[in-house]
């Protein structure tokens, strides 16, 4: 096999992300996760951090595919005119070319994963943003902070007694 071919895994917690905002009157933040950069591939992998009414501005992209994946919140995503409500759990996928918005209707934060291939200098435009901290309820949910109660512990039964 050749050693070359061989793609050595970068592993990051979210104290190693970088958050920004990319314009001052900005209502959502995104943590780079992975690009060009870190994955040495055209990719962006962020997650987004939408304030209470923070929406993206309508936006397109001629070569990328972007996904988002609702991690917590509520929200609706609007592409070439449809509008669609999103919740935990749910996913978009936004072609190329599609004038797309997200935004967030819930009465917290709306956090999602974003996902665009290629990277079509997105990386570039948030790291050219205005550096911006990630605080204790971000963390929470990019750690998946869990309670004692809501761990999960083998029975007897699982364990083979």
């Amino acid at each position: 096999m050749d050693s070359t071919s061989c793609v050595i895994p970068v592993v990051k917690s979210p104290a190693d992300y970088q958050a920004f905002r990319i314009s001052p009157q900005d209502t959502n933040r995104l943590a780079i996760v992975f690009d060009p950069q870190i994955a040495n591939m055209s990719l962006t992998f962020c997650v987004e951090i939408f304030d209470v009414g923070g929406k993206t501005p309508p936006n397109r992209h001629q070569l990328a595919v972007e996904m988002f994946f609702v991690l917590k919140g509520e929200g609706t995503a609007s592409c070439d005119g449809k509008l669609i409500p999103l919740r935990s759990g749910d996913s978009i996928l936004v072609p190329p070319t599609g004038i797309h918005e997200i935004c967030n209707t819930g009465i917290g934060r709306l956090y999602a994963l974003c996902i665009m291939i290629p990277n079509e200098d997105f990386a570039e435009l948030i790291r050219s943003g205005i550096p911006a901290e990630l605080d204790e309820e971000d963390m929470a949910v990019l750690q998946r902070s869990q309670s004692d109660s809501e761990r999960v512990s083998p029975t007897p039964a699982l364990l083979g007694s």
